[in-house]
């Protein structure tokens, strides 16, 4: 009986874990335009080994996927950021595949002095997706924005809300997730640290420990020239999750 609830739990996560484009793999700090400038940034990520069973039928896997997302964004206010994503994947068969747009607004009224200090905000974001890489046509996400930061160490948390928007707009618990990151100095340009991504499922029915998604990156952050850059190795904690992940956030001079 136990073996057959454990089976039947492990396909209800399936669902909600797998199911997911990791076309940006990023905890959010207090990054953010000012009034008028544009920014680039393309988001680089591979799965050399990644879940292969899909959640629903033709869904693409990560598994040996390459993924290139060019974001575009534009500061409104000291305190307001839009941006537009358009994600494309090569998949482990050779082919390439548009994912589909999402648009972002962030807000960030808490900021650091001279950068130093808490900051705080939240980010929403609304996409238009391929049915190749999620089982609805839209959805929504609220990501919070907590941290701190001082010459020599930051730290951050994104605890996100998601909600799929299918037809007729039927409410539901949002699916819970929690990015964390914590990095320090080790010279003028390189911080080291980690991030760890943890997709807890629904917010009023979380999953047991060893169904939910958990990424733990080892994580280098370099700002200077010729362009500031993340980069990534990722390791996945749980069986449910892909094993090994390779990031990378290029921020393009414009």
């Amino acid at each position: 009986m136990k073996k057959c609830l454990f089976a039947v739990l492990l396909f209800i996560s399936s669902i909600s874990v797998y199911a997911e484009l990791l076309d940006e793999i990023q905890v959010y700090t207090d990054d953010i335009n000012s009034p008028g400038e544009w920014g680039l940034e393309l988001h680089v990520n591979t799965t050399p080994k990644g879940i292969t069973k899909p959640s629903f039928p033709g869904e693409i896997m990560s598994d040996h996927g390459f993924r290139l997302t060019p974001e575009i964004s534009y500061g409104l206010t000291d305190t307001l950021e839009a941006g537009l994503y358009v994600p494309m994947v090569r998949a482990s068969d050779g082919h390439f595949y548009s994912a589909g747009t999402k648009l972002r607004l962030k807000w960030l009224p808490i900021q650091t002095i001279n950068g130093h200090g808490f900051f705080g905000g939240i980010n929403l974001e609304l996409s238009q997706n391929r049915s190749r890489f999620y089982d609805v046509p839209q959805r929504f996400e609220m990501r919070n924005i907590l941290g701190w930061r001082n010459d020599q160490w930051l730290f951050a948390v994104n605890p996100i809300f998601g909600w799929d928007i299918p037809p007729g707009l039927k409410q539901h618990s949002p699916e819970y997730n929690l990015g964390t990151k914590i990095s320090r100095s080790v010279s003028e340009f390189v911080a080291l640290g980690f991030e760890y991504y943890n997709g807890k499922g629904q917010l009023n029915n979380s999953l047991p420990s060893p169904l939910q998604d958990k990424t733990l990156y080892f994580a280098v952050d370099y700002e200077g020239q010729p362009f500031n850059f993340n980069f990534g190795i990722g390791k996945g904690i749980t069986s449910v999750t892909d094993q090994w992940t390779v990031k990378s956030i290029f921020n393009v001079p414009i």
